[in-house]
């Protein structure tokens, strides 16, 4: 339950009333909740990546997914070489059963997959009504940077279907990279901010044993925050998975998307939850972008004839809560 709760000074009534936002956990995948909460995608990737994703009964069987205790593991298959004629690299691609609207969801992240060739994300969207029906980058390098090829910062991004566009200047952490949000005018590459540390993504953020991300949603404004595990000032209800959460006191965000020239309401309809890893594709595929990152040869080459190379292409959560 979302809940907006007024401070009021009766003794001083020309004071202006303070508002504060709390949101109640309405639902907590751990473990083994991930896998009645979400559902495997076995379908063609929309990205035109080198990958093959399979149903939940063929990704537990060859143990592309584990959920036991307070661990989800969503991995590629690394042992198989490929044919050159035949499908893509066995990989999971799962959407929550739920769609939202108003919430806050907070992904609990040990490990994000890495490795030339690679392009994992988790992001939100309305899968039968895209762009109409918006699009939340929140972990993905190349796109947010979405997270291709081990290429860091993280880069975090709107796609909407409608005339969307963000201020220049936003109190925010991270650094804009582009204002346009709207897939017609902007070529599909998003109003994006690049968080402000390499740690937000790939081997920097592995190395840490990972962090927190977390995205609120309203109609007045998305926000997106990040924190390394070992930092001081993760928020206490944040960390713990508590009852209920209040974001006013989390700080400054990593990336601001307010509604100034963007109406969040009708560019965003209730949004489904979406972790997936992708090989190649129409981003991380591209020669520029893949030789650009230090990987060399052809990227469809190096996914087929190259299967050890994916031992860490793999995502961990300990959790994904959200709350409204």
């Amino acid at each position: 339950m979302h809940v907006v709760t007024f401070a009021t000074l009766i003794a001083c009534p020309l004071i202006p009333t303070a508002l504060a936002a709390t949101y109640g956990l309405s639902d907590n995948f751990v473990g083994a909740s991930f896998l009645s909460g979400f559902v495997h995608e076995a379908i063609a990737d929309p990205t035109g990546g080198r990958v093959n994703y399979v149903n939940q009964a063929t990704a537990v069987a060859q143990n592309l997914t584990y959920a036991q205790g307070n661990t989800l593991v969503l991995r590629a298959d690394h042992t198989t070489t490929l044919s050159a004629s035949g499908p893509g690299r066995n990989s999971v691609r799962i959407k929550s059963v739920k769609a939202y609207t108003t919430h806050v969801t907070v992904f609990d992240i040990v490990h994000m997959p890495q490795g030339c060739g690679t392009w994992p994300a988790a992001w939100e969207t309305d899968e039968s009504n895209w762009p109409n029906g918006g699009e939340i980058d929140i972990v993905s390098a190349v796109k947010m940077v979405e997270g291709v090829n081990d290429q860091s910062p993280n880069l975090m991004s709107l796609h909407t279907g409608a005339t969307c566009s963000m201020p220049t200047s936003r109190t925010m952490t991270g650094n804009p990279t582009g204002n346009n949000c709207d897939v017609n005018t902007d070529g599909n590459s998003g109003c994006g901010v690049q968080a402000s540390t390499t740690s937000s993504y790939g081997p920097s953020f592995n190395s840490g044993g990972g962090g927190f991300y977390a995205m609120e949603r309203t109609t007045s404004f998305i926000k997106i925050w990040f924190w390394p595990r070992s930092a001081g000032n993760i928020p206490n209800d944040l960390k713990s998975g508590a009852g209920s959460i209040d974001t006013d006191n989390w700080g400054t965000p990593t990336a601001l998307f307010p509604n100034t020239s963007c109406n969040i309401a009708s560019a965003f309809d209730a949004n489904n939850i979406i972790i997936d890893l992708t090989f190649c594709g129409d981003w991380a595929g591209q020669a520029s972008v893949y030789n650009g990152a230090g990987c060399s040869g052809s990227c469809v080459d190096f996914v087929n004839d190259n299967p050890s190379a994916f031992v860490n292409a793999y995502w961990q959560f300990n959790a994904v809560r959200v709350y409204q």
